[in-house]
């Protein structure tokens, strides 16, 4: 498929991940054309042929979760899809980590022996509650031994916030200013690239990837609920081989 994005980052041979855009699919109206959301109004049997194409560049039908914007991480391998939960990781070949996404940051993850991938869905409020932290927990590995990318999201230029959000993540890091400027309407400009880079940083891992993809302004490639609100979804995948 034409209308995929490998990402550009260090993982060993062994690891696998995409992330889809919008096109190439069947759905209409708002969610054209390659909405991979169940849950936004499409009708279902669009979004099932959609899924139905992505599941041939896969090696099994991924592991989908009732996002929440919270910070629960789940063994891919052990739990039933349609689980709450907004991350997840597998040592399990074959198993198919996978977030839904329309500005929210996709977070993968994987480490240098492609023992383990993990993903997780890094909403200003996930990242908030320590949905990184949380994903990092479960692998049990060191950061040193890990590596993340940072997929297709609201670029720090569109991504308007409140006082309330900036004074959330000072108060967690006082360094996270930096993350904010500030707007003429007295709001403020996020990088939530940079939120998620600093608590990657913390956690001991350095060899972070950024996608240089912007959703909120790229409206031919991408969803983006603050662009449009009634829109599609995007995923972003990561397994081992």
């Amino acid at each position: 498929m034409s209308n995929l994005i490998v990402p550009d980052w260090l993982a060993p041979p062994g690891v696998r991940a995409l992330a889809t855009t919008r096109q190439g699919g069947a759905s209409h109206g708002p969610w054209h054309s390659f909405n991979l959301g169940a849950h936004v109004g499409d009708d279902s049997p669009a979004v099932a042929a959609n899924r139905a194409l992505l599941r041939r560049e896969l090696p099994a039908e991924p592991v989908w979760l009732a996002q929440a914007h919270g910070a629960r991480c789940v063994d891919a391998a052990l739990t039933v899809p349609g689980v709450e939960a907004d991350a997840s990781f597998t040592r399990q070949r074959g198993v198919v980590c996978a977030v839904l996404t329309a500005d929210c940051l996709p977070v993968l993850l994987c480490d240098d022996q492609a023992s383990v991938v993990a993903i997780a869905h890094a909403g200003w409020r996930g990242l908030a509650a320590g949905v990184i932290e949380a994903t990092v927990a479960a692998l049990g590995e060191p950061g040193m031994r890990l590596m993340a990318w940072l997929g297709p999201a609201i670029g720090p230029q569109a991504f308007e916030v409140g006082g309330e959000v900036r004074e959330i993540f000072v108060a967690h890091d006082p360094r996270a200013a930096s993350a904010f400027a500030a707007a003429a309407n007295g709001k403020w400009l996020c990088d939530i690239f940079q939120l998620a880079h600093r608590r990657l940083h913390a956690l001991g891992i350095r060899r972070i990837t950024r996608a240089d993809y912007c959703t909120a302004r790229d409206e031919q490639q991408f969803f983006s609920y603050r662009r449009d609100g009634i829109t599609g979804r995007m995923a972003s995948l990561v397994w081992l081989e």
